[in-house]
């Protein structure tokens, strides 16, 4: 167990006590004092026993005056513990100087009543208060103890007045001597190790305190009693005064523990919270709430430019869903470590919160500095990340505002800085500086939010299908739904426009829970007409695909519609599996419901091949990408090859998306692929038009 600073006192502080009483006993031991010693010896008594007084006296103010409002137990007993050893030290000092006060008359036998009786009460005392709980009481607790003291403290004062004549001298008594010479300084070390005990888990330095002066107090009574004579005196002086001692060792504990500490604990616990909210939990850098501080010292007292910079993580959120939430903090703690070491008196970094860290360039020249700084920023920052001994490659994006140029207050220049990163994001560039451009566009995408909240009560959605055609028959043997915005005022919205806003805004919950109840609907009704029924496809979003009651809601609502579920395909895409524990129960999950499931966009992603074949899925679509090249590039051919000959082996079906004419649909054919989807069969088309022109011709 390692010794603390305030224990290290402890034991130099008892040593050198120790030593001292040897040394005054020894030199007790010589009797040849010289002439005047006695009235010297017995000066320094009574200085000693006021000032034993007097500390009492203060320990009694301290329980009494100080901080009344949240008085401690510890404290006020204390108080009314001393208040009444104060008193029986009064009359062990008049005793013992041959001073009648209170109608008690000197002498060496009532002295040692009075130093038994205070010295046992002193110790079981700071063993009834030391070793128990603190707890805090109130104004009625304070004056009850402190009557109830006066009053025991003036009934036991009677009764030795009124037997004082009787009382036996402990000097003549063998268990008296063992009690008075033994006995109590045993009583001091006794209670010391319990207090000890009793906090040997916090051990509070405020506690060594208080055991530092039970050890001077056992100190001082052995000297209190030794024999008297010229010696005696000495050593019985020399004890008044490490009682003394004592009782301020006493008064400055139950200060430290009682008002210090906790005063202590209370500016620790203030300055802790006062770091919680000016920074960031995960990485200790300053948080948002110190940044706008910050910045706007220094827009006030600038001179010259400030450039605020926000840089965000690319791909943030697939790296969460890939790798789990432990590694995406990884990762934050890691680029905030990164960003510090480049910090310097030039630039500040903060963590915004989520993906996102702002630095904030002071005192430059003009805009070109600083977007200069910004850049080099960059730059600098490493971007091989090593997680769970995987080295990792991250990117990241910065947008950029410059007081006072692009905006004069704080929020302004955060805000723009934020619209920057974001559109940076959005071209597919590492780097913008704000324009005034950009807040015309970020207002306009809010408000497209806004209206696409108001679009699903406004039925502004409907659904387009695109027809799946097998590549053997010609006939159509499933559709694609697909979902439309007729907007009020900018007409016929392309999904390109508003899906990504939907994810973004979480809106694309709702929105695809509309689109499949809408295509089941359809389905159904198209069932119900005589038509030959085929499966309708629907696509899942990252944010539908992970929520944890999916399957019960797809369930619900093809009991809700009562179409059988074999006409119903749902198609994920392959960054949906990169967790692939949670991809696997979810699709099980959605398999178990006689639903079928294709990976949609097949090519574009990274998906394992090992994983692939445990996946329960049914098709693979391959992405148009690969097929709009197939005529011209060899690459694009012989992936298109390799999927399709990939899919065969594992039995699962293949459809070709954006098939446009008839030299791709001869190389599908070729490669035993199943079914195409394009504009070579037909464009998205409306319900009825799909009703009219491919459905007919089934049933035809």
């Amino acid at each position: 167990m390692r010794i603390r600073a305030e224990e290290q006192t402890t034991i130099i502080q008892g040593v050198i006590g120790l030593a001292a009483m040897v040394g005054v006993i020894r030199l007790s031991a010589w009797n040849d004092f010289p002439p005047g010693a006695d009235a010297l010896i017995q000066t320094m008594h009574l200085l000693a026993g006021l000032m034993c007084l007097a500390v009492s006296f203060a320990i009694f103010a301290q329980g009494w005056i100080l901080f009344i409002d949240k008085l401690s137990k510890q404290r006020l007993y204390t108080a009314v513990l001393f208040t009444m050893i104060g008193i029986l030290d009064i009359l062990y000092a008049a005793s013992h100087g041959d001073v009648t006060l209170l109608g008690f008359k000197p002498g060496g036998s009532l002295a040692a009543w009075f130093l038994v009786i205070s010295h046992t009460l002193g110790a079981l005392g700071m063993l009834r208060i030391f070793a128990a709980e603190d707890q805090q009481v109130n104004g009625h607790q304070k004056i009850a103890m402190f009557t109830g003291a006066g009053l025991l403290s003036l009934v036991v004062l009677l009764l030795l007045n009124r037997y004082q004549a009787s009382l036996p001298s402990l000097f003549d008594l063998e268990f008296g001597m063992f009690i008075l010479r033994a006995g109590i300084p045993l009583l001091y070390v006794i209670t010391a190790m319990a207090i000890l005990y009793r906090h040997r888990a916090e051990r509070p330095p405020a506690i060594m305190t208080v055991t530092r002066a039970l050890l001077f107090m056992a100190m001082g009574h052995v000297l209190l009693t030794f024999p008297t004579g010229q010696g005696g005196d000495l050593a019985q002086a020399a004890g008044q005064w490490y009682m003394g001692i004592s009782y301020y060792i006493v008064l400055k504990g139950v200060y430290r523990l009682t008002i210090e500490e906790p005063m202590r604990g209370k500016q620790l616990a203030e300055a802790q919270m006062k770091h919680m909210a000016y920074h960031d939990d995960l990485t200790g850098l300053p948080n948002l709430r110190q940044m706008k501080e910050q910045l706007g010292e220094f827009l006030v007292f600038s001179r010259a430019c400030t450039g605020v910079a926000v840089i965000n993580i690319d791909r943030f959120k697939a790296i969460n869903d890939s790798l789990g939430y432990s590694a995406g903090d990884k990762l934050l703690t890691e680029l905030g470590s990164r960003l510090s070491a480049l910090e310097g008196q030039q630039q500040r970094v903060y963590r915004m919160g989520e993906d996102e860290f702002a630095v904030i360039f002071p005192e430059l020249p003009d805009d070109a500095a600083a977007e200069e700084r910004a850049k080099q920023l960059l730059a600098s920052v490493d971007p091989a990340v090593l997680i769970d001994d995987t080295e990792y490659h991250i990117s990241l994006s910065m947008g950029l505002s410059v007081f006072p140029n692009d905006g004069d207050a704080v929020n302004q220049m955060i805000q723009y800085a934020d619209m920057a990163v974001h559109h940076a994001k959005e071209n597919g560039v590492d780097f913008m500086r704000y324009d005034a451009a950009m807040k015309q566009r970020t207002q306009s995408k809010v408000e497209l939010e806004n209206d696409m909240r108001k679009a699903l009560e406004r039925e502004e959605f409907f659904l387009e299908f695109q027809p799946q055609i097998s590549l053997d028959t010609g006939k159509m043997v499933g559709m694609e739904a697909l979902v439309r915005w007729n907007h009020p005022k900018r007409g016929l919205l392309p999904p390109s426009e508003f899906i990504p806003l939907a994810e973004e805004s979480g809106l694309i919950v709702p929105l695809g829970e509309w689109v499949l109840k809408t295509a089941c609907l359809h389905n159904k009704k198209w069932q119900l007409d005589g038509f030959e029924p085929v499966c309708v496809s629907v696509n899942l979003s990252m944010r539908q695909f992970r929520q944890y009651n999916l399957a019960e809601r797809v369930d619900a609502i093809l009991r809700e519609v009562g179409m059988d579920p074999r006409y119903l395909e749902l198609e994920v895409t392959e960054s949906m599996t990169y967790d692939i524990e949670t991809a696997l129960d979810q699709l099980h999950r959605l398999k178990r419901l006689g639903i079928h499931i294709s990976i949609d966009d097949f090519g574009t992603g990274y998906s394992s091949l090992y994983y692939l074949k445990s996946l329960p899925i049914d098709r693979l679509k391959i992405d148009r990408a690969f097929v709009k090249e197939v005529m011209y590039d060899g690459n694009d051919a012989a992936i298109v090859s390799t999927i399709t000959t990939m899919a065969h082996h594992l039995k699962l079906k293949v459809t070709a998306e954006g098939v446009e004419n008839e030299e791709q649909l001869e190389f599908l054919k070729l490669q035993r692929c199943h079914e195409g989807q394009g504009y070579l069969f037909s464009k998205p088309v409306p319900a009825g038009v799909l009703e009219s022109e491919f459905l007919s011709r089934l049933a035809g």
